[in-house]
């Protein structure tokens, strides 16, 4: 079954348990969920849900994409998708997608958000989008091996494993979570 408004909402509430001081950033995107929009779907405006996935390995690197559209560093994430059932798998996907990880290889930290992040997303007419909000959820997980493989040449033009203190400078203050995230 499709993710639905009501997954997100629960996915947001057991996040704002754990860090209940983003309660009053994240109040906007609270009352939009209450409206029922099919917020999981990326044609509904003025927001939508996407998700990100901070991939740790030997509690000392974190891996980024260079993304293609945005052209900056950041975790590999993205929008969702009608057969995704639930958050924590669709960035399991996205993940896997944009550097070619093998899925296998990933375990997850916590089945709670490490980040929940509400941000403008300028128009795309090429894609037809106006301009509008992205609430990214974004959850941690661990590997052992995790090489780089074949990245998605669509959307990223790089995958690479950073330190901890680099990849925090570029993504910002969510990366220390990855790593000091409660199971």
């Amino acid at each position: 079954m499709a993710i639905t408004d009501f997954d997100i909402s629960d996915a947001l509430d057991t996040y704002l348990q754990r860090y209940p001081d983003e309660a009053e950033q994240l109040s906007e995107p609270l009352r939009l969920l209450k409206q029922g929009r099919d917020f999981a779907s990326r044609r509904s405006f003025p927001m939508h849900v996407t998700v990100g996935a901070l991939l740790v390995r030997d509690d000392a690197e974190i891996l980024l994409i260079d993304h293609l559209a945005y052209g900056i560093t950041l975790q590999p994430g993205g929008h969702l998708e009608p057969t995704d059932t639930t958050l924590i798998e669709a960035a399991v996907r996205e993940l896997t997608e944009e550097t070619g990880i093998d899925p296998r290889q990933v375990s997850a930290v916590s089945p709670t958000p490490v980040y929940v992040e509400y941000g403008k997303v300028p128009a795309r007419p090429q894609k037809d989008e106006p301009e509008h909000y992205h609430l990214d959820i974004g959850y941690a997980f661990t590997t052992i091996r995790g090489d780089v493989g074949r990245i998605q040449e669509s959307e990223v033009t790089g995958a690479g494993w950073y330190p901890l203190e680099v990849a925090e400078r570029l993504v910002g203050h969510r990366i220390r979570r990855a790593v000091t995230a409660p199971a």
